[in-house]
């Protein structure tokens, strides 16, 4: 055996030493190599932003403490059209009577609605409420609400109303000044003073302009943000409705 072929086996009894080292004299740790699974993060701290619908629920039932809760704003409004059309004169502030935007008849068939509701952490205020509805073309009259009348025809009944978003939903003159409620309701009855696509085409205007002046937002009947698309709808039904309507009064055909 030459000394190459020696230096090749101390070489290879070296490395084997080596590793015979390395691998038995290691301290066991029985979880090395093992990833545990890390829990997943908590995302209870992160801000979930309300919906503009839980925001009037949320600031209705705050400030109508005392008052029934008025989550069914839908039969909250059957409630006052029925009553607007009952006929009777209501009292109005300062003791006089007004019957103005008062229904001359109490069938209807459909309710249209809009909603105008404050920003969030804010209220629309009784003074601002009067100036904003004068200035929309608003009149105070039946029920202590606000009309659109037809203008020339009073007496043919409201187009449509604004009422109080809060029972009863009335705008207490006496106290109009410390009025305060998270929105106020646009509502018209149908069949109404004149056609359905017509009034809504008066009633949509009326309600952006109000929101305008009152720094709020205008929202569906059911509470969401007010979109083209949900406007073109509303259209096409109320266009639907008076081919309906004209249909039904068509004199028969001999």
């Amino acid at each position: 055996m030459d000394a190459t072929q020696l230096r090749i086996i101390l070489l290879i009894a070296g490395l084997v030493l080596i590793a015979a080292i390395y691998f038995l004299g290691r301290p066991k740790k029985p979880d090395q190599g093992r990833r545990s699974a890390a829990p997943a993060p908590k995302r209870s701290g992160a801000r979930v932003e309300p919906t503009l619908k839980e925001i009037i629920e949320a600031e209705a039932a705050e400030h109508a403490q005392g008052r029934d809760d008025p989550r069914d704003v839908q039969d909250e409004l059957e409630l006052i059209d029925r009553s607007l059309g009952d006929g009777e004169p209501r009292a109005a502030p300062g003791g006089g009577q007004s019957g103005l935007g008062a229904r001359p008849q109490t069938d209807y068939d459909r309710i249209v609605t809009l909603y105008i509701a404050a920003r969030a952490g804010h209220l629309l205020h009784g003074p601002d409420l009067v100036v904003a509805a004068e200035r929309a073309g608003l009149v105070y009259g039946h029920m202590n609400i606000f009309h659109r009348l037809l203008d020339g025809h009073p007496e043919a009944g409201p187009v449509f109303s604004v009422a109080n978003i809060l029972q009863p939903g009335s705008f207490d003159m006496a106290q109009i000044q410390t009025l305060q409620t998270p929105g106020i309701t646009f509502f018209m009855t149908l069949p109404g003073p004149m056609p359905a696509l017509d009034a809504w085409d008066m009633m949509l205007p009326t309600a952006q302009r109000m929101a305008e002046l009152l720094d709020a937002v205008v929202l569906d009947e059911e509470r969401n943000a007010l979109g083209r698309q949900r406007i073109a709808h509303i259209r096409d039904e109320l266009r639907a409705y008076d081919r309906k309507q004209e249909k039904l009064h068509q004199p028969p055909r001999w």
